[in-house]
């Protein structure tokens, strides 16, 4: 096929890519040590390469030929021949964790530069053209988090919006947002961007002791979303996980009978809205956009009525038949919310808040809280991307992969959410990772441009490929072969040529 002239530049992926080191094994696919992988677009051709971080982790494992630094779903133990002073104490070493540095969930922009990012407090700064793993920066330094998403969001002055959680910090747990400033004044040295880093607000977590599990959060115009879901990690557990030869995974409870409480954050006076807006029990990990209209915040996202789909990767579950033996227990669901921010004080109990044209509705109760109940937009979608121009606006479309009840996705999609209509693409054997959408230069439209994907083959014998589609039509426009196995892979992104400075050699 063909590729458009105007696509210049990286498309830089991430994902565990070796579950095995010497004789020891991971036991989830999440744990795998980090392999970064690019596509570079260069005058209508395109050049694969692939390269394991090399963290701390990771030659730290190498170096001893065994698993020595703990995932989240794998616990290492040092060796057993140490004495029982070592031993001990290195149990008391692990009751805060010291996490691991194997950032192989996504890739974040920050100013000039590009960091490979996961869930825990350190992210390694990359170089986009070599692959090559430059320094580990601890966010832990700067700002009180021990976690961090993997999703962070980034506003049109450049600066990159995030959450963290910090734990039992000064006798209280709590969720934080900070920023990290695009540039740095020139006479500051390296890292001096997060030296610059600031809390923006801390929204108190409802439990001291089990702070819910978030991967994403939503911003509009105004404001941040944040949705505290009784998807809980328990610090107790966590602390004695190591003692008690268990994962940190393990640690992590969801409680169906629980309510899933939604804070919004105003960006301005950093303050939250008071009023107590909440839903039902859910799992989420994804947010797809939010945005304001007419005194309503609408967000979608993709959630779940239960965590089976963290524990269908774990490695015993993913054998040969894995698609026709592990069914997911809840589909993944679009909904949308309308949460309506001003409201007529005086309403009744039990009236609908919601006056925009929606199925979804916002409920005041006895107690002044209000209960949201969603619109359902469509089912069977994972992994959404939007056009990012769009992000905390008022949008039409979202390209995802599909999933049915096996986690493994054999489509992508393009919805439109306003009109319900779906696009698909797929061929038989053909596992897609998330879509990416990139604009085309010229664009007028919020579809104009391109969408590309890596798509893995489920028959070693066939080949693995670069998937270039047009996002108005999901018509393919070219593939390139990559001779190589490739891995299916989580989340990246696409640099444009203008915004790499290095040389492109």
């Amino acid at each position: 096929g063909q590729l458009p002239t105007w696509l210049q530049g990286i498309l830089l992926r991430n994902g565990p890519g070796m579950h095995t080191i010497g004789d020891t094994k991971y036991n989830h696919w999440f744990d795998g040590l980090a392999l970064l992988h690019s596509f570079t677009f260069k005058n209508g051709e395109v050049y694969y390469r692939s390269k394991y971080l090399r963290s701390d982790t990771y030659n730290c494992n190498i170096e001893a030929n065994r698993i020595v630094v703990s995932e989240f779903g794998t616990m290492a133990y040092p060796d057993p021949c140490k004495n029982i002073f070592a031993k001990a104490f290195s149990y008391l070493s692990h009751a805060i964790p010291e996490f691991t540095d194997n950032c192989l969930i996504n890739i974040m922009r920050a100013g000039d530069d590009f960091y490979a990012t996961s869930e825990t407090n350190f992210i390694r700064k990359i170089n986009p053209q070599t692959l090559e793993t430059l320094e580990k920066v601890d966010y832990s330094k700067y700002v009180a988090v021990n976690m961090a998403t993997s999703h962070p969001h980034y506003d049109s002055d450049g600066n990159v919006l995030n959450m963290g959680n910090s734990i039992v910090d000064k006798g209280k747990t709590k969720y934080i947002l900070f920023k990290i400033p695009p540039s740095v004044p020139e006479k500051e040295k390296k890292n001096s961007r997060f030296k610059n880093m600031e809390v923006m607000c801390s929204i108190p977590s409802r439990s001291l002791l089990h702070p819910s599990y978030y991967h994403s959060f939503g911003i509009t115009e105004n404001y941040i979303v944040f949705i505290e879901q009784p998807f809980k990690l328990d610090i107790v557990k966590m602390a004695t996980a190591y003692m008690r030869g268990v994962n940190w995974a393990s640690c992590l409870a969801y409680n169906k009978e629980e309510k899933t409480w939604f804070h919004f954050v105003d960006k301005k006076t950093k303050k939250e809205v008071s009023t107590k807006f909440y839903t039902n029990a859910m799992v989420l990990f994804h947010h797809i956009n939010a945005y304001e209209e007419d005194g309503h915040i609408i967000f979608d996202i993709i959630a779940y009525t239960d965590n089976s789909l963290y524990d269908m990767f774990y490695l015993k579950n993913l054998t040969k038949d894995f698609e026709e033996k592990n069914k997911l227990t809840s589909i993944p669901t679009c909904k949308r919310f309308v949460v309506p921010l001003q409201y007529d004080k005086d309403a009744e109990v039990g009236s609908n808040l919601v006056t925009l044209p929606s199925t979804a509705t916002a409920v005041k109760e006895k107690d002044g809280s209000i209960y949201c109940q969603p619109e359902i937009l469509c089912e069977g979608i994972e992994l959404p991307r939007i056009n990012y121009d769009y992000n905390g606006k008022k949008y039409k479309y979202v390209f995802a992969t599909e999933v049915q009840w096996s986690p493994i996705p054999t489509k992508i999609a393009k919805f439109n959410v306003q009109t319900k209509e779906m696009l698909h693409w797929g061929e038989d054997h053909c596992w897609p990772s998330e879509p990416i959408f990139v604009p085309s230069p010229d664009a007028r439209e919020e579809d104009d441009g391109i969408v590309l994907t890596c798509v893995v083959m489920s028959d070693p014998k066939e080949a693995p490929f670069l998937l270039v589609l047009d996002a108005k039509t999901f018509k393919e426009l070219g593939r390139a072969t990559v001779d190589v196995a490739m891995h299916l892979d989580l989340h990246g992104m696409f640099i444009p040529e203008k915004d790499l400075k290095f040389d492109t050699e």
